[in-house]
C-alpha cells in the first residue's frame, strides 16, 4: 500500500456533513485510514451525532439520515479520539484543503481540542489531478477534438473552440440529450428541495427555510417576524437577484409554489 516513502504516519481521511460549510454544518461521519512508515495501516471509522438535523439533500448523497446516527456519540466526545489517531501525521485526502481540513478542525476548535495544521503536511489528490490532467478550454479541444488551441483566450477562437468540444462530446457520448430542455437539465441539475436557483432557501416540509450559515433550517417567516435586521442584511447583501426577489416578495406575503417532484 502506498509507494512512497515516509517518514511519519500519514493519515488519509474523508468526512460526510450535514452540508458544505464548515463554520455552520457537522460531521456525521469521518473514515481515517492511517499509514505508518513500514506500510502497516489501520482504518478507524466514526459515526457522529451532528446534534442539527441532516438535509435531506445531503442524506441522498451520502446515505446517511437522521435516525442512523441519533445514538451514536457527538464530536466532542469523540475529540480526543480522533485527535489522537491523527497525533504526529501528516495529512492526505480527495479534496481536503478547501472540505475536510476546514470542517475537522472547525469541529476541534468547537469541541476545545488543539489541531495543529501547520506542523503537518498535506497531500491533495485532487489537486494532483487537476495539475495532471488540465480541465480547460485548450485541454478539452485536444480531448474530444485532436486539434491544438493555438489562438486561446482570444473571445472569437474560444467560441469556435467551444462548438467544436461540444460536437466532439455529442459523438463521443450517444446518451447526451439533443434539446434543450434536457441539455439544461443536464448541465444545470437543479434539487427539487431549493426553492432559489443556488439552494440559499430550501423547502423544509413545505415550509421556506434558510439553508446557509448559523441560521440554517430557520422558516423565512420566523425570520420575517422576528429578525428583521437579519433580513434587510440578506436584502442589501450580494445573494443572487432570485433569492433576494424571493425574500421580497416573501415580505408581502406573496410565497412561491412547491415545484412537482
Amino acid at each position: 500500500m502506498l509507494k512512497i516513502k515516509l517518514d511519519r504516519p500519514i493519515a488519509f481521511f474523508d468526512i460526510e456533513a450535514t452540508g458544505l460549510s464548515p463554520r455552520a454544518d457537522r460531521i456525521v461521519e469521518l473514515c481515517i485510514i492511517k499509514i505508518m512508515p513500514d506500510k502497516s495501516h489501520a482504518t478507524h471509522t466514526f459515526r457522529i451525532n451532528p446534534q442539527m438535523p441532516i438535509p435531506v439533500e445531503a442524506s441522498n448523497i451520502h446515505g446517511i439520515f437522521d435516525a442512523d446516527i441519533a445514538e451514536c456519540p457527538t464530536f466532542p466526545v469523540l475529540a480526543k479520539e480522533i485527535a489522537d489517531v491523527l497525533e504526529g501525521c501528516d495529512l492526505g485526502g480527495f479534496n481536503i484543503g478547501r472540505f475536510d481540513i476546514p470542517m475537522l478542525s472547525e469541529e476541534f476548535t468547537r469541541a476545545g481540542i488543539p489541531f495543529d495544521i501547520e506542523s503537518r503536511r498535506t497531500l491533495d489528490a485532487q489537486r494532483i489531478f487537476h495539475q495532471k490532467e488540465p480541465r480547460d478550454l485548450s485541454a478539452a479541444l485536444a480531448f474530444y477534438c485532436g486539434e491544438m488551441h493555438l489562438d486561446a483566450h482570444g473571445a472569437e477562437p474560444d467560441v469556435i473552440a467551444t462548438i467544436k468540444v461540444f460536437e466532439g462530446q455529442l459523438e463521443r457520448y450517444p446518451d447526451l440529450p439533443h434539446d434543450m430542455d434536457a441539455l439544461n437539465d443536464y448541465c444545470n441539475p437543479r434539487n427539487p428541495t431549493w426553492v432559489d436557483s443556488t439552494g440559499r432557501l430550501y423547502w423544509n416540509n413545505g415550509v421556506v427555510a434558510l439553508n446557509f450559515g448559523r441560521k440554517k433550517g430557520t422558516a423565512l417567516k420566523d425570520l420575517i417576524a422576528r429578525d428583521p435586521g437579519f433580513i434587510k442584511w440578506m436584502l442589501r447583501s450580494d445573494f443572487p437577484a432570485d433569492t433576494r426577489e424571493i425574500v421580497k416578495n416573501a415580505i408581502e406575503g406573496k410565497w412561491p409554489e412547491p415545484q412537482k417532484r
